[in-house]
């Protein structure tokens, strides 16, 4: 533009305004428009820069231009029937229709780089504007400057080629800025959470638990902080731990749903996403872990016994003498490894004190189910593996135990209130059912347990030898591991063969009933051979709880025994006793039971009965304490023996 045209800007504003679209579709011009490829008057746009001649521009964009007049006003045509997808030149929203008689348009030469200018040599001296009315801005830059009796207005026009890039890129939404604001602690939200969460005793609204009152919160941290208030409000009505909740809490709560609605949907999806994600990572993923748990028995006893000796059940003497207090002990650590989350790998390294005899009761007698269990367990002052299996599920429902070294003892036969030495009664003759395991000791064999259904039956069934790691036999003179103590009576002169399926092995199967917690009845059937002899067992097992605090147990047992030192012989077996959970205290436990593990009249001159109580004390969730106290009456099946009475102070660490 030259210097008199800057000169007089100042002047005068000119009364047109322009606006430029994509003509290139000429079906969508008005008639009102006229619209041609050549450079003429009256009115033009023209490309041109201050090196390039007018044809060399024309030539690199010939047909985004297009040659638009001036319209005079015209009563009958109104802005609202002009269309907006073409180049238009409105003033205050009227019409122009062609203003006749203009010249050729000059050329400035005052542009930079390429644009587009709008000249005019006259235009009309009177405008259709009042001083009052306001001229609306266009788009682009406009420019417009009024000499004394001409106007000369300058456009600044963005390329045709760059609109019609704009119309096809898809519309920013963006968010409202005071969505993206932090919520402040002078906030009414937050002042209003904050009151809610004091008012309900919630303080959990945040990881650090208790409302953050000093620090500015994210709307998304705000949110969570929301919807833990309102689960904990929930939970609190649904518990009756809470008033009726106010009117006015909770119409601040719905305005604060409502308010933060968006975060809270939002939240709620990524919840969603994440439980999903972490119940695919568990079903399909799954790292090999081996936890190390342990377990140690201190235990100190005494006893003594009525009369001048003791004698076994053969009659062949065993003492004249009181016995004297011992200190007993069991140490286990058992390493629990599982492959698939679902599976188990067993091995207990285990040690123990002089074995069955190192107690006064397994000392006075020793063969019919007097002895501390858990003093009996073998090996003796060595470490060496007491347990060595795995487990795992091959079908829906069933589980599969096997190894080399397994006791059958601990699947079956089991009873929620006798059956655990550390926990419950201490001797054999209650732990189970005596007659039941000849092969009581360890074994390589296999346990499998079927639940159809999830139902109320149970069915299991086991196999176990006690020399199979021996390709050879054995003769009497050697001792072989893994019987019951009553066994070597039976059979004094027996052997074994060895080898996984010969002598000594036992099979057996337990059916169970539970139809609910509070009720379980089991019945079982053991067969096999040991030291050269055959046994069959019929076996039964029930526990009936009464309350939490209350119920009654006992055991029923009948074998079949060939070829023994006392010939055939069928001994019985039973017990009963009371249980008494969370006596005194919670975690406690008490229990008392009488029994006789050896009916027979083939066997000595009288029927043994045993007594014995307990009562365990919880020190703590490791530590538990337990006076035990025995009675037996005709110990040995002897009637000749004095009563035995004997007293163990057995404490438990556990970690």
């Amino acid at each position: 533009m030259n210097d008199s045209t800057q000169n007089s800007s100042s002047q005068s504003s000119s009364p047109y305004s322009l606006r430029a679209y994509d003509v290139s579709d000429s079906t969508q011009l008005p008639t009102q428009i006229s619209s041609k490829k050549t450079f003429q008057e009256p009115y033009s746009l023209r490309p041109y820069s201050t090196d390039s001649t007018e044809e060399e521009v024309s030539e690199k964009i010939p047909t985004v231009l297009e040659l638009v007049e001036f319209w005079e006003p015209e009563d009958n045509i109104t802005s609202s029937a002009a269309p907006t997808t073409t180049a238009q030149i409105e003033r205050d929203n009227t019409i122009l229709k062609p203003k006749k008689n203009s010249k050729e348009p000059a050329v400035s030469t005052s542009a930079k780089d390429l644009s587009l200018e709008l000249t005019a040599k006259e235009a009309p001296n009177t405008s259709v504007l009042s001083s009052e009315q306001t001229i609306p801005k266009p788009i682009d830059t406009v420019k417009r400057e009024n000499l004394d009796n001409q106007q000369i207005a300058e456009v600044e026009i963005t390329p045709v080629s760059q609109l019609e890039e704009r119309q096809r890129a898809p519309v920013d939404i963006t968010t409202p800025v005071s969505q993206l604001d932090d919520i402040q602690p002078s906030d009414w939200a937050f002042q209003a959470l904050h009151s809610l969460s004091d008012r309900y005793g919630i303080n959990k609204a945040n990881p650090n638990g208790g409302f953050p009152g000093n620090r500015a919160l994210t709307r998304y941290e705000f949110a969570n902080a929301l919807q833990t208030t309102i689960e904990q409000i929930n939970e609190l009505v649904a518990q009756g731990n809470t008033p009726v909740i106010s009117r006015d809490d909770i119409a601040i709560l719905e305005r604060l749903q409502e308010e933060f609605a968006a975060e809270l949907t939002r939240l709620q999806g990524r919840v969603d996403t994440l439980e999903v994600r972490t119940s695919q990572l568990q079903a399909n993923q799954f790292s090999t872990t081996t936890k190390l748990t342990g377990q140690v028995i201190f235990g100190v006893t005494g006893g003594s016994f009525s009369g001048d000796r003791i004698v076994d059940v053969t009659g062949r003497e065993i003492t004249t003498k009181q016995p004297n207090p011992t200190f007993v002990y069991r140490a286990a650590l058992d390493f629990n490894t599982s492959f698939s989350g679902s599976d188990l790998l067993k091995i207990r390294l285990d040690a123990g004190s002089d074995g069955a005899d190192d107690n006064a009761a397994g000392f006075l007698e020793p063969s019919l189910g007097s002895v501390l269990d858990f003093a009996a367990k073998p090996p003796v002052e060595q470490f060496g593996i007491s347990r060595l299996f795995y487990t795992f599920s091959p079908l829906r429902n069933v589980t599969l135990s096997l190894g080399p070294k397994i006791v059958l003892s601990d699947y079956i036969d089991t009873n929620r209130y006798a059956n655990l030495s550390f926990l419950d009664f201490s001797t054999q003759a209650f732990v189970n059912n005596y007659l039941l395991f000849p092969v009581q000791g360890l074994g390589a064999g296999a346990v499998i347990s079927w639940n159809p259904g999830d139902g109320p039956f149970t069915a299991r069934a086991g196999y176990v030898a006690a020399a199979a790691n021996e390709p050879t036999s054995r003769d009497s003179t050697s001792f072989v591991p893994g019987i019951f103590p009553i066994g070597y009576t039976l059979y004094p002169n027996g052997g074994s063969t060895g080898g996984l399926f010969g002598d000594p092995h036992q099979g057996i199967a337990e059916l169970e009933y539970a139809p609910s917690k509070n009720f379980a009845f089991r019945f079982q059937y053991a067969f096999g051979n040991i030291l050269g002899g055959e046994f069959n067992v019929f076996g039964a097992n029930f526990e009936l709880a009464f309350s939490d605090r209350f119920g009654v147990f006992g055991r029923y047992g009948h074998a079949s025994y060939k070829d023994t030192t006392f010939g055939d012989i069928n001994p019985s077996y039973w017990m009963l006793g009371l249980a008494f959970p969370d006596l005194f205290v919670r975690g406690a436990k008490a229990g008392i039971a009488v029994g006789q593990p050896f009916m027979s009249r083939d066997v000595g001159n009288a029927t043994q009965t045993n007594f014995e109580a307990f009562y365990n004390y919880p020190i703590s969730n490791n530590i538990q304490i337990t006076p035990v106290v025995q009675v037996i009456t005709n110990p040995g099946n002897q009637e000749s023996n004095g009563t035995v009475f004997t007293g163990t102070l057995r404490t438990v660490f556990s970690f």
